[in-house]
């Protein structure tokens, strides 16, 4: 069963890669914008590429894909960890706890002002959107910080022992 998930994820690592260099090159070479792609108030000097809704949509498509594989490979060590060990296995979800605590965290502290945008006419401009970005924005902030103070204590951690 190993080498089959090997394989399994080894052809699905380079058909990812080759779905991204396709529309990375069609983003980039795929020429300008025309008809109704064109963002209307841009200052025409900029450019402004042909492709940019695949790129966007492989992005959406990548970050879904990431975020069931990780929610499946989770329940699933859950599972089995339950099986073997109750008591473990409910300790490891002190981490997604964790987790959830941030995003409440963020999302009390995230701004619900509108933002006074030059040229900006879309629906997004809302509370709703705002605590939205201002909460996922102050959680990568919190992750990465407390990635770089594991590293750290985990470093020094290994000196003394």
């Amino acid at each position: 069963m190993s080498k089959l998930t090997y394989k399994v994820s080894y052809y699905v690592l380079y058909a990812m890669f080759a779905a991204i260099v396709v529309v990375l090159g069609l983003f980039y070479f795929g020429g300008d914008a025309t008809g109704s792609a064109v963002v209307m108030g841009v200052d025409p000097d900029m450019w402004q590429p042909a492709h940019t809704d695949a790129l966007l949509y492989l992005i959406y498509g990548l970050l879904g894909l990431a975020i069931a594989v990780t929610v499946i490979a989770a329940v699933i060590q859950f599972g089995m960890a339950l099986k073997d060990n109750p008591v473990n296995a409910l300790k490891s979800l002190l981490g997604l706890i964790a987790l959830v605590a941030v995003l409440v965290i963020a999302w009390i502290m995230g701004s619900d002002q509108p933002l006074n945008i030059q040229g900006y006419e879309g629906t997004d401009n809302v509370p709703f959107w705002l605590k939205i970005t201002d909460m996922l924005l102050y959680t990568i902030y919190f992750l990465l910080g407390a990635t770089v103070v594991a590293i750290i204590v985990s470093s020094i951690w290994k000196k003394l022992s």
